[in-house]
């Protein structure tokens, strides 16, 4: 996921403005950033084993497919089934040629054991070698159909399609169509990646970030219309152009309000509670407003130790599965948990909570 950074003199600005011009609305924080910094501490006390609650619980695959083979979740009656990732370009072969063999293998994998799917549609990678679009949206109709995202530090960390470019936004809706018509009512739900990049006007003179808000909400708006039975859901979490709460340009918030207004879930990867960018982003989004569409949590890798993407094992003994539950249970009101598949905090700290 691209890391943003908030613009500092505007930061120090704005905590100066909130510090002394209103006290009465701030009086709580030194810096209104902070707010629900201490919000986690209220489920310190959760504990194992997770009582039934009305969430339904799926494992995070990503792309790696056959692990859920044989996998210990199976004999879990507490997990509904498997999230798999699916690259844009694994499904499209070629303009209007779609192969979605991958998905019905693993759906009728998944129903033999009494589980179902998840999909997640993947058009950004955050691998520079690995570009998730379709070969023939390279092309310049395409205006080169996907640019490279980069980091803060200027370094190249993966590819994402050009959500807010009209044509790829029509190919995007055609490719959703068709998935809808081959498993709408059969899995369980789709979801759209999360929508933070790192794209600038330096990657292509069309981006702008009003235009990737519009873009977005464009795909969210097709997503629904081709999928009227299972649920669909678009992971958004930070938005470029903006920085909550210091630099709000309405952006991220316009996107949780198109989808409660359509009926698209609203979700996010990565349940970081003290994290100010999780907390001032998705987590500020989900629990400051009631919805009736569905909201979803993923807990992906790193999660379990507090970090992010990252796969590096940590010999810990704390198992902080409680507190991220309560957490997403109460503070959230999540309807969906996505839990990654990283060992061994999955069958060590996850299945052991959830025996």
């Amino acid at each position: 996921m691209p890391v943003l950074k908030v613009r500092t003199s505007v930061a120090i600005g704005l905590v100066a403005l909130f510090s002394f011009s209103a006290p009465s609305a701030f009086a709580k924080w030194k810096n209104p950033a902070d707010r629900y910094a201490e919000a986690y501490k209220q489920y310190l006390g959760a504990s194992c084993p997770i009582a039934q609650d009305g969430m339904k619980h799926f494992v995070y695959f990503a792309r790696d497919r056959e692990a859920i083979k044989d996998h210990s979740f199976l004999d879990h009656a507490r997990f509904e089934g498997a999230q798999i990732m699916y690259p844009w370009r694994e499904l499209e072969k070629g303009e209007g040629e779609y192969d979605f063999s991958l998905i019905e293998a693993d759906l009728a994998y998944l129903q033999s054991k009494g589980k179902t799917l998840f999909v997640q549609l993947q058009d950004a990678s955050f691998n520079p070698d690995y570009v998730p679009v379709p070969d023939y949206l390279l092309a310049d109709v395409y205006a080169g159909g996907a640019v490279q995202q980069f980091d803060d530090d200027n370094r190249a960390e993966g590819w994402v399609a050009k959500r807010w470019n009209s044509k790829v936004q029509d190919r995007f809706a055609k490719l959703l169509l068709a998935l809808g018509e081959a498993f709408d009512g059969r899995v369980e739900g789709i979801n759209l990646q999360e929508s933070a990049i790192g794209v600038s006007k330096e990657q292509d003179q069309q981006f702008t970030p009003t235009k990737y808000a519009d873009g977005l909400k464009h795909n969210m708006s097709s997503m629904k219309a081709a999928f009227s039975t299972s649920v669909v859901m678009q992971y958004a979490n930070f938005m470029p152009g903006e920085w909550l709460p210091f630099e709000d340009e309405g952006y991220l918030k316009s996107v949780y309000e198109h989808g409660e207004s359509i009926g698209v879930g609203l979700g996010s990867p990565d349940l970081m509670v003290k994290r100010k960018g999780q907390l001032n982003h998705p987590i500020a989004m989900m629990h400051e407003r009631d919805y009736t569409a569905p909201l979803g949590i993923a807990i992906q890798d790193g999660n379990y130790t507090g970090r992010t993407g990252t796969t590096e094992v940590i010999d810990s003994k704390q198992n902080i599965v409680p507190l991220l539950h309560a957490f997403a249970e109460d503070f959230l009101k999540v309807d969906y948990m996505f839990w990654a598949n990283q060992e061994p905090y999955f069958e060590k700290d996850v299945l052991g909570c959830f025996e």
